[in-house]
């Protein structure tokens, strides 16, 4: 979550006044206030609303939910004129590959509105962009730049430019280094041989993404009326939408949109594109996730109530919905539903919009969870704990008790987390991939040594030892279920200091073992991420458990890791 901090004048000026009964109101939008005062408003922005994260986002959400502007907003994107053109260089396909841009014209900048921008950028940044690591956002005064704009990648010695509030020119490798945003995000770029940046068609440095702006081209003040934005990154979803975000903030502002032309290898695309995604629903499903009987109207008023629109398909297109739809339910496990299928009209901002759950979610919001009637199940039925959850907490004790740190990792990994960064080449026959995943997450651990390197390698900062632990659950290809994919129960451990080795994971096994009171012995294995002769697998009651053993000096390698380490990982389903 993020605490999103107004000026409460601002926003009375925008929704009206807040009395008690509205700040009751407010609460039920699903975000709830941090703190009002004369002077500000608090409220806490859930992660899965990055949307809300200004001025104009959340009073444009407000204004909705509480009846005043409803229905789908919607924005005019002005056609590009001439040189209204990003160019992407093959050079930077390796560092940072996307971009999408716009030009928003007409804007009247105050100090208050300056620090609205750069808050909706960082809260970007930090929230939804993982710390500048998924994208970075610029933007620049248009006055100071000529139009065309190229995106390319260059060795950091051969790009000299003045950060911003920097008192001289310095290298790309400098800014690293000196600049105290470079020291901050410096990480992000330091192992790359080249590093992005935006150039105009005077030549000029407009930033090396996603460290800093040029002191001279990309400073916006109060005699800018003109903006130049830019997202780049790895995933252009998530570039398109956050670009969305700032755009129509900015185009609440009054400011006018005009569209770029990005061209990229032999593709030229329109960028930003505002017009709104339509997603299908059936009101009997959405009634049936509720728990309440709904028609028609009621579904349209309470989407219009959310911000969004809605239409009534007709029988044809409800036909050919059901047949397209229905295998796709069935690969996905659900039931297939003979409903008659409607439209809503999702946002071009709205980035939590994936399946018809989240049309149901929204409807419930706006109908309010304070009206909806508990009702208890009609059925009787007496709970108790499960019992793997009983041995894999009595682990978690055990293992907290010699001073590990307990973690948890994503279910969804990628192919080089998984297989490649640990040293596993041929690897097509145990990936389960997800289709149509929304995030570069796109298939199934199949391992918890993958996740547990990659933790490591997330927090090469940190102190060391560094001692973890992740009881999970692991998928791999099961043609004997009933939907091909199988799931076990796996513990791994991993012990990264100086001085880590055999011995001392050894230890923790023993310990660990002879806590449950059990029996077992380790017999030479050979494994790709480990080191020939230190690896050895696992045996309980005449069955292999799992392997144990000091990672090899390339996985390591490959992952940063600057420190030894050993690692454990083993079937908890078969130790009892």
């Amino acid at each position: 979550m993020t605490i999103l901090t107004l000026n409460r004048k601002e926003l009375e000026e925008k929704i009206g006044k807040i009395t008690p009964k509205m700040e009751e109101k407010l609460n039920m939008l699903g975000m709830p206030i941090e703190s009002l005062t004369d002077e500000e408003f608090s409220v806490d922005i859930t992660a899965n609303r990055p949307d809300l994260l200004s001025l104009q986002g959340y009073s444009r959400a407000v204004l909705a939910f509480l009846d005043k502007k409803t229905g789908l907003k919607e924005y005019k994107v002005e056609k590009p004129e001439k040189d209204y053109s990003v160019i992407i260089d093959k050079s930077v396909k390796k560092v940072r590959p996307f971009t999408v841009c716009a030009i928003i014209k007409n804007l009247k900048f105050s100090d208050e509105k300056i620090r609205e921008i750069i808050d909706i950028q960082e809260k970007l940044h930090l929230g939804y962009g993982r710390n500048r690591k998924k994208l970075a956002i610029g933007v620049y005064p248009l006055e100071q730049i000529k139009l065309p704009i190229r995106y390319l990648a260059k060795k950091p010695e051969d790009i000299k430019f003045q950060p911003l509030e920097f008192p001289r020119e310095i290298n790309g490798r400098q800014i690293l280094s000196q600049h105290p945003t470079g020291r901050e995000y410096g990480k992000l770029l330091q192992d790359e041989e080249v590093f992005p940046i935006f150039i105009d068609a005077n030549d000029e440095i407009l930033s090396m993404p996603p460290i800093i702006n040029s002191h001279k081209t990309g400073k916006i003040n109060l005699d800018t009326k003109e903006v130049f934005i830019e997202c780049s990154g790895f995933n252009l979803d998530y570039l398109k939408k956050t670009l969305n975000m700032i755009v129509c903030a900015l185009a609440d502002m009054g400011g006018k949109v005009y569209a770029m032309e990005i061209h990229d290898s032999d593709k030229k695309e329109l960028s930003p594109n505002l017009e709104p995604e339509k997603m299908h629903f059936s009101i009997e499903n959405v009634s049936k996730l509720i728990g309440i009987d709904l028609n028609e109207k009621e579904i349209k008023d309470y989407l219009k109530k959310m911000g969004l629109g809605y239409q009534k398909n007709d029988a044809k297109v409800s036909r050919f919905l059901d047949a397209r739809e229905s295998q796709h339910s069935k690969e996905c496990g659900f039931q297939d539903s003979r409903h008659e299928k409607n439209t809503a009209f999702i946002p071009c901002y709205r980035t939590d919009m994936l399946h018809e759950v989240d049309i149901a979610e929204d409807i419930a919001i706006a109908y309010g969870y304070e009206n909806l009637v508990p009702e208890l199940p009609e059925i009787s039925t007496i709970g108790e704990e499960d019992n793997m959850a009983v041995k894999k907490r009595k682990i978690a004790e055990i293992l907290i008790g010699l001073g590990l740190l307990e973690v948890s990792t994503y279910h969804l990994s990628t192919k080089e987390k998984q297989f490649k960064n640990i040293g596993i080449k041929e690897f097509r026959d145990e990936m389960i991939e997800v289709i149509d995943s929304k995030t570069e997450n796109n298939i199934l651990r199949n391992s918890l040594l993958a996740n547990s390197i990659a933790v490591l390698n997330d927090n090469l900062d940190s102190a060391y030892p560094q001692k973890i632990f992740e009881l999970g659950r692991i998928f791999y290809h099961d043609k004997d279920s009933e939907t091909e994919i199988g799931e076990k129960e796996k513990l791994c451990i991993s012990l990264c200091h100086e001085k880590a080795n055999f011995t001392e994971i050894k230890q923790v096994l023993d310990y660990l073992i002879k806590m449950l009171n059990l029996k077992y012995e380790i017999k030479e294995f050979s494994h790709p991420s480990f080191i020939e002769g230190r690896c050895g697998e696992i045996i309980v009651k005449n069955k292999s458990l799992g392997f144990i053993g000091e990672i090899h000096p390339c996985i390591l390698k490959n992952n940063k890791i600057m420190m030894p380490v050993s690692s454990l990982e083993i079937d908890i389903e078969k130790l009892f």
